[in-house]
């Protein structure tokens, strides 16, 4: 596949997520507790398996509603009048999302209520973790933050192809602040930081994000990023 269309495909793939996360907020919702399990596994100091887990079931949840979005979606095209079929086609969809999330729930509470007894027995005390792990960590949290606060401030058109914040900045900063904290290098950090202006520059010069999103995507990538390293580290 060419690299022009490997993008164009990704870019809608992404579009359809911020769509989702715009139109449906149940999709939201997911993505709020999916921040918030995240941060607290990270915080408790649950295992390397656990947290495998845990994400893998966060991905299936979401990837569920994002389905029954999907089929909701197709089936009033199809069929925008009343009809019995549509509903047990929706109400099928619906089922694969409360099945998928009561499960994801279930082995989340297993997992984590050992975690949760001691984290109140021990008092407010945050497992700390290596540097590159803090980066990912760092990238999935900008990245949702993006989403929901696209989904909460988008009014029309395409959310991808402008408003606030600018994602590219958001992560293009989220790099820098990673990479000028892991390495403490003077010309790392430089490099990254025009790596980061240029991206964000790219996007206003074609049109795409004005001055002002530009801005509120880097201070939403940095200011997340240099949080997660000063609570974790």
């Amino acid at each position: 596949m060419p690299l022009k269309k490997w993008i164009n495909s990704t870019n809608n793939a992404i579009e359809g997520i911020l769509t989702a996360a715009k139109n449906e907020r149940h999709v939201r919702y997911h993505l709020y507790a999916a921040t918030l399990v995240l941060l607290f596994s990270y915080a408790s100091g649950v295992t390397t398996v656990e947290f495998l887990i845990i994400s893998l079931l966060t991905i299936i949840v979401i990837t569920a509603e994002l389905l029954n979005t999907a089929i909701e979606t197709v089936v009033d095209i199809i069929c925008p009048q009343i009809s019995e079929q549509a509903r047990i086609a929706k109400d099928v969809a619906a089922g694969a999302v409360l099945i998928s999330a009561v499960g994801a729930a279930i082995t989340g509470y297993i997992i984590l209520f050992p975690y949760l007894v001691k984290f109140f027995k021990r008092g407010l005390s945050i497992t700390t973790h290596g540097s590159s792990e803090i980066a990912v960590l760092s990238v999935i949290i900008v990245l949702i933050l993006v989403v929901l606060i696209k989904s909460l401030t988008a009014k029309k058109g395409h959310p991808l192809r402008g408003g606030m914040p600018s994602g590219h900045a958001a992560l293009s900063f989220s790099v820098w602040v990673s990479i000028t904290v892991i390495t403490h290098n003077l010309i790392l950090s430089v490099l990254s930081f025009l790596g980061a202006v240029a991206i964000s520059r790219s996007r206003i010069e074609t049109n795409i994000h004005s001055v002002w999103e530009v801005i509120a995507g880097a201070l939403l990538g940095s200011i997340a990023t240099y949080l997660l390293f000063i609570i974790f580290m």
